[in-house]
């Protein structure tokens, strides 16, 4: 008996339909009536995220979305005004409106008009005309708000953050990067400072501070006291923070991920202080930090041995900063250590001899390496990654199978 693919029970068509793409998954609803229907179950669909341009009126857009149980949605473009798109999915879970320009205060405030429990995730990064005003919506109508990114809004104001704490008491992700006049001031208020005005974000897990020039070491005392769930924290850009800010976050014992790239007053004395905690850190930034060198890594290997990612990029570094660091890092598993000029064959066989657990190795504009070091580096058993972009590329010819063994990234 011949069984045609059209025979399947709508059940077993959905489980296929899963595996297709999001573009798959639509052109098979357009086959026939079975597909339609069976396209249609919400497992398929599970988890997508719909990337709608909003222009003209379309009656059957989001009846199809709740349909399909689709409750992510990414405005690619708005010209139409965005409580069309709230009225229209009552259950929506993320809304990613990132790069929509022309999305104003005056139109989010027509959107967000009463509560929408439902929503977790708002990304309204490069929105560049939204103020603090939106924030108070946001504060008042998305309680249950568990991720907002206000990356390049600059216009946000420490008003904003005092509107954040008082009413988003569920946020465990707040990215505030380039947010130029956020200062320790708002960042008391995120981190419960001002108790009488605000209780605070205290169930933050991520905090993203990138660019916030304004900040001092103030702020991270502030961050250390309040926010004890912290695992994730970028600082990276952050020109007024300093070495003594250091002895602050070392307290921190939740925090995993730690940014200071390009933080210029960061040295290997701020690496001692975080040495000297209760730091258990996984990863590690401290990429364009000039005046980092040989003595951090030696703090490292004495207090942060437990890192897997380590990002030492144009710091002034040498093979006897490598020698100090290696026998103690056996977890470690990304090392990028690109643009250290002083780092030599000699730095990268005392890498291949302890760091045995290296998945991905960045040598971007390390010119004193050589064919005799590539071909050591290349023996680690577990390396999939090397960066050798600005390498001497005419010095790994004939290198053989061992330059076939990893994918090399040039830029």
């Amino acid at each position: 008996m011949e069984i045609h693919v059209s025979s399947l029970f709508p059940e077993i068509l959905a489980m296929i339909f899963n595996y297709l793409d999001v573009k798959g998954k639509g052109r098979v609803a357009q086959v026939c009536t079975a597909w339609r229907d069976a396209s249609y179950h919400k497992s398929v669909w599970r988890g997508v995220e719909a990337k709608l341009h909003l222009r003209r009126a379309n009656p059957s857009l989001f009846p199809s979305l709740q349909t399909r149980g689709i409750k992510k949605v990414q405005i690619l473009s708005l010209r139409r005004s965005l409580s069309y798109v709230i009225q229209g999915m009552p259950n929506i879970e993320s809304l990613n409106l990132s790069g929509c320009y022309n999305l104003t205060d005056n139109g989010l405030g027509h959107a967000f008009v009463q509560d929408i429990p439902s929503l977790r995730m708002l990304n309204l990064s490069l929105c560049k005309q939204i103020t603090d005003s939106s924030l108070g919506r946001i504060a008042q109508y998305l309680k249950n708000l568990e991720l907002l990114d206000l990356g390049g809004c600059s216009n946000i104001t420490n008003t904003g953050l005092l509107l954040i704490a008082w009413g988003l008491h569920n946020l465990k992700s707040l990215n505030l990067r380039s947010c130029r006049h956020v200062s320790d001031v708002g960042i008391g208020h995120l981190s419960g400072m001002t108790r009488s005005a605000a209780e605070g974000c205290l169930s933050l897990e991520h905090l993203t501070l990138q660019d916030c020039q304004k900040l001092t070491d103030l702020s991270l005392k502030h961050i250390s006291k309040g926010l004890n769930n912290l695992k994730v924290l970028n600082l990276s850009f952050c020109g007024g923070i300093s070495d003594a800010g250091m002895i602050h976050l070392s307290h921190m014992t939740h925090l995993w991920t730690l940014n200071l790239r390009s933080c210029d007053n960061i040295s290997d004395t701020g690496l001692m202080h975080l040495s000297m905690g209760a730091l258990r850190l996984c990863g590690l930034d401290v990429s364009f930090c000039d005046k980092v060198g040989d003595q951090s890594l030696a703090y490292i290997a004495q207090g942060l041995y437990q890192l897997k990612s380590l990002s030492l990029c144009s710091c002034h570094i040498s093979d006897d900063g490598i020698n100090r660091m290696v026998r103690q890092m056996h977890e470690l598993k990304t090392l990028n250590i690109g643009q250290c000029v002083r780092i030599t064959d000699k730095g990268l066989e005392l890498i291949a001899d302890h760091l045995t657990q290296l998945t991905g190795i960045d040598l971007y504009g390390c010119t004193k390496i050589t064919k005799r070091g590539l071909e050591r580096i290349t023996q680690l058993p577990c390396l999939k990654v090397l960066n050798l972009g600005l390498w001497q590329m005419t010095e790994v010819k004939g290198l053989g199978d061992a330059s076939e063994i990893l994918p090399c990234y040039t830029s």
